[in-house]
């Protein structure tokens, strides 16, 4: 009898013991993979390589926009240049602006607009910058609810904060097709506008360049509404 009581009561401590040992396991197992089981609650590692991926780096954006200040500088000093991009536009912007000033510009502005907002359209990845834009609204909205609320309202502030490059790598990445055309186009209209005469003014009196600003906005507002543009 006794025997068999020793026997039951070793069978129990194993027991014991054996559990405790996974028990420990299961502990140290979480302590170690504590980001990994976020991340599979969250979002996929695979996804979120994929968006690391997506959103680049501002490397190409700054290459891009330097060549392109580079042709701009070079505009007078490298005749080819000059002269390639007067014979293209010449013809084609200068003749609608020859025909009527306000109109012809508005017809070029609408043109100029149109292609940018298609561009930037399919060159960028709309998808997350929708799902960004949806998740500042949604912290602009906690932000309000929070006003009082110093330490929550810091970390908000935090996470817009950090967003923030994300957005603007991803919708910035249609300058890479578009920055060097523009400057070239910049350059172009100030030549064109250099040899009218002095005092010559759009509507309501602007000048040539807040002129083609205000009706970008305009054109480019009404242009992404209804192509649904990010």
């Amino acid at each position: 009898m006794t025997e068999e009581t020793n026997v039951t009561k070793d069978n129990e401590s194993k027991k014991e013991e054996n559990l405790t040992e996974d028990k420990e396991i299961k502990e140290e197992k979480t302590q170690i993979l504590p980001e990994n089981d976020s991340i599979k609650k969250n979002e996929p590692k695979t996804i979120l390589k994929n968006k690391e991926a997506k959103e680049g780096s501002f490397a190409p954006l700054i290459i891009f926009m330097f060549l392109a200040m580079v042709l701009a500088g070079l505009w007078d000093k490298i005749p080819a240049i000059k002269n390639s991009i007067h014979y293209v536009f010449d013809p084609s912007a200068g003749a609608l602006l020859n025909w009527n000033l306000n109109i012809g510009m508005l017809i070029i502005v609408l043109i100029i607009t149109a292609l940018t907002t298609v561009i930037q359209k399919y060159a960028t990845d709309q998808k997350t910058l929708k799902e960004l834009k949806a998740e500042q609204k949604e912290l602009q909205k906690q932000m309000k609810e929070f006003k009082n609320h110093p330490e929550k309202l810091m970390e908000l502030q935090k996470r817009q904060f950090a967003m923030m490059p994300k957005q603007m790598k991803l919708s910035m990445r249609a300058v890479i097709y578009t920055g060097i055309p523009f400057i070239l186009f910049v350059r172009w209209f100030n030549d064109y506008f250099s040899v009218l005469p002095e005092g010559t003014k759009f509507w309501l009196g602007l000048g040539w360049f807040w002129f083609y600003l205000i009706s970008a906005i305009i054109f480019g507002s009404i242009l992404r509404k209804w192509w649904d543009v990010v």
